[in-house]
């Protein structure tokens, strides 16, 4: 099951179940959030509650909405809908199988020299040797870096804003997990969606401890979250587009196949504090 979040002009949200071309309306909760909040309330999953209050004759043309041609439009896909900075935003770095080629690279340049390892690359290889550690065990601890709360998120079809001090605004194509802490303290696991990092390459590129630095901006989830993924291997396409032409475009794969990491101790470390 997939869900997305709407909001129209008169600031009346909803949640909708994806329907082939079509939203079905949830009803009794406008937001995510919320009906996660009944799930765990009734201890069922999130998929269970979404069918529970799914209306029998509710629904809107999703296609409409997608292209802004409609008086709803597309929030994040998840977000806090009363106090957006409880909402963290957070991510791990290193932990594609591919990321660490490019890190190495820029590295290695600065230093004028293949040879190098970085610091980078030591972390990297720390996750290929023990980031898998098997069922219940802690392994290495990646990369973390901190996005912002939830006023940095935004939707589909919003602009992502490359601040006046910004060196650059690079897109950096994601999967993102998406999380409630339970009123025992415990992650509960709503699914994931596709994000946009958004960060400052530039920056970065000048010096490797600002990294911290390069990651304070915009991101971008959505449209749909999904419920129960697939998320073995994850395959799509990242491009750029302007005046109805396609400038770059590349194929991408992801999924915990591609990572040094498992899933299991990435959540670990990332909830762990």
């Amino acid at each position: 099951m997939r869900l997305v979040q709407i909001i129209n002009k008169a600031n009346q949200r909803r949640v909708g179940a994806v329907e082939d071309d079509r939203l079905i309306l949830i009803n009794e909760h406008a937001s995510v959030y919320a009906l996660a909040q009944a799930a765990l309330a009734s201890t069922s999953t999130l998929s269970a509650a979404a069918r529970r209050y799914v209306s029998s004759s509710a629904a809107l043309d999703y296609n409409e909405i997608y292209q802004g041609q409609s008086d709803w439009r597309i929030l994040p896909s998840m977000d806090h809908p009363e106090e957006p900075t409880r909402c963290l935003v957070s991510g791990t770095g290193l932990t594609h199988k591919g990321s660490a080629d490019n890190r190495q690279a820029m590295h290695a340049a600065e230093a004028n020299t293949e040879a190098v390892i970085t610091d980078s690359m030591r972390m990297f290889q720390w996750g290929l040797e023990g980031g898998r550690p098997g069922a219940g065990l802690i392994g290495a601890e990646p990369e973390w870096f901190y996005k912002g709360n939830g006023t940095t998120l935004l939707g589909h079809g919003e602009a992502l804003v490359m601040p006046p001090y910004a060196g650059d605004g690079g897109e950096e194509p994601e999967i993102a997990g998406v999380y409630l802490i339970d009123e025992a303290g415990t992650p509960r696991r709503l699914g994931m969606v596709i994000g946009n990092e958004f960060s400052d390459h530039q920056l970065e590129k000048r010096n490797y401890l600002y990294l911290a630095s390069s990651k304070l901006r915009n991101c971008a989830i959505g449209p749909e979250l999904v419920l129960e993924p697939q998320f073995d291997a994850v395959a799509g396409e990242v491009s750029i587009e302007r005046g109805g032409q396609v400038l770059w475009a590349r194929e991408i794969t992801t999924g915990e196949e591609m990572m040094s990491h498992s899933l299991e101790n990435l959540e670990h470390h990332h909830f762990k504090h």
